[in-house]
Formats: structure tokens, C-alpha cells, sequence
């Protein structure tokens, strides 16, 4: 595992790039909730996981969380921040994009620009808690294969599948998709390998 930072427009990002044993199916970068970090319990189980199958992980703090504040920055700063740091560490292989919550969306606005092949959304907040008439369905891509893994009982709510967007409920988790974090992290190794993403 090696840990970078890199300088965005928002400030430095501090990025952990860990490699498979042999050569990689594919890149997943994966970003972090709002007031979180890329230790999460569900994205350092999909992240081992990951790895295991031949899939090089890259974990990225936004400039907002490595300057030590909790509240995110405006979603255009992050989109960004994010941009810049994919397009500095992105390999030749097939580029996935993904995240959890705040994270996710990111990964979903920005897919079809960074040329992603396709998103992995753990816990997409699909709306504020309470507020279900904000939706935010509409930043889930329409033109990538997508994976949205959330609990039923996440109270951001639980986007409908699409055409392209799978979506899985982990029953009993809530939006931290503490329960089962194993099982959730082999079903994205499952939809990485479906696409050949994975070994």
C-alpha cells in the first residue's frame, strides 16, 4: 500500500493506493461519507475484497476531511477535488468509481466525465432524512452499469432499480451498512466479476 497526497483546487487530497498480488482486472476508487473517512467499515471490507480478486483499491480523503473539518464542502468542490485526483492516479485497466453515501454521489456525478466504466454506491443517500420528496435519483447514471448496495433500514432511503442501475437491500442494515459489512463486500466483488472487472 502506498499513501500520496495530491493538490486539488481545494486543497491537498491524501490518497491510499494498495495493488494486487498480480496484475490488476481494473482500478476502484473509492471515496468517503460526509462527516467520515475511508476507514469505514464497509469500505475497508470492500476494499479488502476487492484486492483479493485483482483489483487495485484507490481510497480518497477529500481536501475538506485531510484539513480536518467534518462538514463537506459544496458538491462542486467535491466533484472537483475528485476529478483531479482520479485523472492523476488512473491506470490503463478499466476505471470504477464508487464511494459510500456523500462519496457515492460524487462517484455518480462525475463517472461519464472521468470515463468510468462503470459505479459502485454503497448507502446512496437517495434523499435528506425525512424529505423524501428531495430526491437525488436523477445523479445515479443513466448510461453505466451501476451497483447501489443499501440496508432497508438506511433512513436516506433506497433508490428503485433502472436499466442499468442494480440495486441489492441488505436487510437489517441501516445507512452505515455495518451489518454483514463481509456480505455486502462480496456482493460488489460479484458485480465486479459479472463485468469482468474482477478475477
Amino acid at each position: 500500500m502506498s499513501e500520496i497526497e495530491i493538490e486539488t483546487p481545494r486543497g491537498p487530497a491524501h490518497v491510499r493506493i494498495t495493488e494486487p498480488d498480480g496484475p490488476a482486472f481494473s482500478t476502484l476508487a473509492l471515496g468517503h461519507g460526509a462527516g467520515g473517512g475511508v476507514d469505514a467499515p464497509d469500505l475497508k471490507a470492500v476494499h479488502d475484497a476487492a484486492v483479493a480478486a485483482g483489483v487495485r483499491v484507490v481510497l480518497v480523503t477529500q481536501p475538506y476531511r485531510v484539513a480536518g473539518r467534518r462538514a463537506p464542502a459544496p458538491a462542486g468542490q467535491l466533484d472537483e477535488a475528485w476529478s483531479v485526483v482520479i485523472e492523476g492516479v488512473r491506470g490503463n485497466e478499466p476505471l470504477i468509481v464508487g464511494g459510500r453515501s456523500s462519496g457515492a454521489r460524487v462517484a455518480c456525478r462525475t463517472a461519464v466525465a472521468l470515463g468510468a466504466v462503470g459505479v459502485l454506491a454503497l448507502a446512496f443517500p437517495l434523499h435528506p432524512p425525512g424529505k423524501p420528496d428531495k430526491s437525488r435519483a436523477g445523479e445515479l447514471p443513466a448510461e453505466l452499469p451501476a451497483l447501489v448496495l443499501n440496508g432497508d433500514r438506511d433512513a436516506f432511503g433506497v433508490p428503485a432499480a433502472t436499466a442499468n442501475v442494480e440495486v441489492i437491500v441488505r436487510p437489517g442494515a441501516t445507512h452505515d451498512l455495518r451489518k454483514d459489512v463481509r456480505g455486502t463486500a462480496a456482493l460488489a466483488v460479484e458485480w465486479l466479476r459479472k463485468h469482468g472487472w474482477a478475477a
